[in-house]
């Protein structure tokens, strides 16, 4: 496609993801980057990875997070990060992002919920690394199912049964980002915004940006990025995506997908659908 960007800007960066035919909701994911700095996304998952070399650092939940080579990744659901390498050899690593439903039909638990981004365990963090491998490499859907199992009990030292209740978002904000997600493809503005909130504009602005470390802008592009990732796996052409969430062509689409996840819209779409 022309003027597409097959390549990170690094040749040494690689991002690849894959999504099993058989079980909705899991997606694996593997990286070298060396170059390459991820603006604030979402993946709206439960993301549990291992690094495999390298140091990443990270921002998430407010805080700034350095993950070195043989240590756990552990990231909640719906929460923007961004990630970059602090090493110059860059970092390696793998992911599953899974469905908040998907894991608690694993565990049978409802809710559950990292206090930690990072887990420095070495033993434990090779064994993820392994877990990983074999599910990016099995064809075989029982043998797919065991290891996701596998997996997710590699980080049960980790979890607590449930969210704590003091984190969630007061009831206003939380309405203000499905007001976000009903309306990607709109024009908003910080008024309507904060009328949703029921506070004066600029009073919102700070406040959603201390309870999501991010501003209504970035969170509504974390969104709009998100459901493209989504529209993308479904099928749907990457013109008609950038239409759907609100982008101003397929250009823009390219630019903000590859940013956020690593790779192009079209080469996403050819990963998760091969």
């Amino acid at each position: 496609m022309q003027g597409v960007p097959e390549h990170f800007d690094h040749p040494l960066d690689r991002a690849q993801f894959r999504r099993p035919a058989h079980r909705d909701g899991v997606e694996l994911y593997r990286a070298h980057i060396v170059r390459h700095a991820f603006e604030p996304h979402t993946h709206e998952a439960y993301g549990l990875g291992a690094i495999e070399s390298g140091v990443e650092r990270f921002r998430y939940r407010g805080s700034d997070h350095l993950a070195p080579q043989d240590s756990r990744v552990m990231m909640n659901p719906d929460v923007l990060h961004t990630g970059r390498a602090e090493t110059d050899g860059g970092w390696r690593y793998r992911m599953a992002y899974i469905d908040a439903d998907v894991v608690e039909n694993v565990t049978g638990q409802r809710g559950m919920w990292f206090r930690d981004a990072v887990g420095h365990d070495a033993a434990r963090a090779k064994r993820v690394t392994m877990l990983l491998d074999a599910l990016w490499r099995t064809d075989d859907a029982l043998a797919f199912d065991g290891l996701l199992f596998e997996l997710v009990d590699a980080f049960s030292d980790q979890a607590r049964a449930a969210r704590p209740a003091a984190l969630d978002a007061a009831p206003r904000f939380a309405r203000v980002v499905e007001y976000l997600r009903d309306n990607l493809a709109s024009r908003l503005t910080l008024e309507e915004l904060a009328a949703v909130a029921e506070l004066s504009p600029f009073h919102f602005l700070r406040a959603f940006r201390t309870q999501y470390d991010a501003t209504p802008q970035q969170m509504l592009m974390a969104l709009r990025l998100f459901e493209a990732k989504r529209r993308l796996a479904g099928g749907v052409a990457p013109a008609q995506v950038a239409a759907d969430v609100g982008l101003s062509d397929q250009a823009h689409l390219t630019r903000a997908f590859a940013q956020r996840y690593g790779v192009t819209p079209a080469r996403y779409q050819r990963q998760v659908r091969s």
